[in-house]
């Protein structure tokens, strides 16, 4: 039934895994070579930030340092936009791109952006579907009863959650970089001439989602295959 187990998860995951990796790699390129380029207004990605928000009204929207790289994100529980050290203190191109895709979230969740609203409906769900999911197919895999076959259907239902989670993550994250994009070639915080290295790093940056709804997809469909091998034995 399990055609070589590991060899069959390899089968389905290894194209995801691959594009994954060469997704990390391409980002983490465009933005060290980005982060070495100074823009030429000099503003840094905080200052960017604060002002992209109050241009959509956002005063209220609070913008902090916070640690680790590439840590940057919008919480709309509180209303903070989150940056890391190397884009909230930086005046590099990376940094600017980095800080108005952020921003966008803040824009997105103020003009109720339905996308956004479905992910964040989503996200208990995806809590407990992305661990508990995983155990409770294994285990009504193993169990030789229709009662097992039911369970497992279960355990795929709720792991699923994670591809449908990862699949709107998607726009989301394109119509927020869409609008860093439209911001920063039209505010004057950047020169036209500079927004080439903008497109690089946000594009980059979408192909990381673009591979992680790949890998969630990759996996269901394993559990998929699994489930109606057992179907048919």
């Amino acid at each position: 039934m399990f055609l070589g187990g590991y060899g069959l998860y390899l089968l389905f995951s290894l194209p995801a895994l691959l594009l994954g990796l060469w997704a990390q790699a391409k980002v983490k390129s465009a933005f060290e070579k980005f982060s070495r380029v100074r823009s030429n207004v000099g503003l840094t990605g905080a200052e960017i930030a604060r002002r992209m928000l109050d241009s959509n009204g956002l005063n209220a929207v609070r913008v902090e340092e916070t640690q680790g790289f590439l840590s940057d994100h919008y919480d709309p529980r509180s209303k903070t936009l989150r940056l890391s050290p190397n884009v909230y203190r930086s005046n590099s191109i990376a940094a600017a791109g980095v800080a108005a895709h952020e921003a966008g979230h803040a824009v997105q969740d103020a003009s109720a952006y339905g996308m956004l609203k479905l992910r964040s409906a989503l996200v208990p769900t995806v809590q407990i579907g992305s661990w508990l999911g995983p155990i409770i197919f294994m285990i009504g895999l193993f169990m030789a009863s229709s009662t097992g076959t039911t369970l497992a259907w279960v355990g795929l239902g709720l792991f699923s959650a994670t591809a449908v989670f990862a699949l709107i993550t998607l726009p989301v994250e394109i119509d927020a970089s869409a609008r860093a994009k439209a911001y920063l070639s039209t505010s004057g915080v950047l020169y036209n001439s500079e927004m080439t290295g903008i497109y690089k790093v946000l594009d980059a940056a979408a192909l990381t989602y673009v591979a992680a709804a790949a890998q969630a997809v990759s996996t269901v469909l394993y559990y998929l295959f699994l489930l109606m091998g057992r179907s048919r034995d």
